[in-house]
């Protein structure tokens, strides 16, 4: 594979961020490489290319930005999922586990209706708790998540364990050691 083209050359890893001891992935430099988040999208839709495809949903903020360019391609409406008090209208909320307490989550509730067929999206799963929320979120509503798409996965960590146990489908692009 020609450098242009290896995807995880594109990630750039920052050392102790946002504390001492994490290596960040950063997908912006992925981003803004026109070839690698042109084929990050592709390789990403592609087990579901030519199926239907009601609605990708992205968490905030990075899976915004996968979630419509995925949305684009497999000719899906966008849902975003955000954090809680960021929507105008009517929502539906869940609690969800981070590393050192609880957050909320929330969606439009008329945003997804029941059996719809959704992909959720992201940058990056490490524990899983963000992702396992927004399945348990779309559910509540009826949603078919069919699949949950990722560029990094950080399997140590064994949040697309987590997902795969809920029957959901985990597709990563790469995988990096550690957190």
């Amino acid at each position: 594979m020609t450098p242009e083209y290896d995807l995880k050359a594109t990630v750039r890893t920052i050392q102790d961020y946002p504390k001492p001891g994490i290596m960040f992935r950063d997908i912006t430099t992925l981003l803004g490489d026109a070839r690698a988040f042109r084929r990050a999208v592709d390789e990403l839709v592609q087990p579901w290319a030519g199926s239907k495809i009601d609605k990708v949903a992205g968490i905030e903020a990075r899976g915004f930005i996968l979630g419509g360019a995925l949305a684009h391609q497999v000719s899906a409406g966008f849902v975003p999922i955000r954090k809680r008090g960021k929507l105008p209208h009517a929502t539906v909320r869940i609690a969800y586990s981070l590393e050192y307490g609880l957050d909320e989550m929330e969606m439009h509730a008329d945003a997804i209706h029941p059996g719809e067929r959704v992909i959720l999206v992201d940058d990056l799963i490490a524990t899983g708790g963000t992702a396992e929320g927004a399945v348990k979120l779309m559910r509540q509503i009826g949603a078919n998540v069919v699949a949950a798409c990722f560029i990094i996965d950080l399997p140590d960590l064994g949040g697309a364990a987590k997902l795969r146990a809920m029957d959901v489908p985990v597709r990563t692009l790469m995988a990096f050691d550690g957190h």
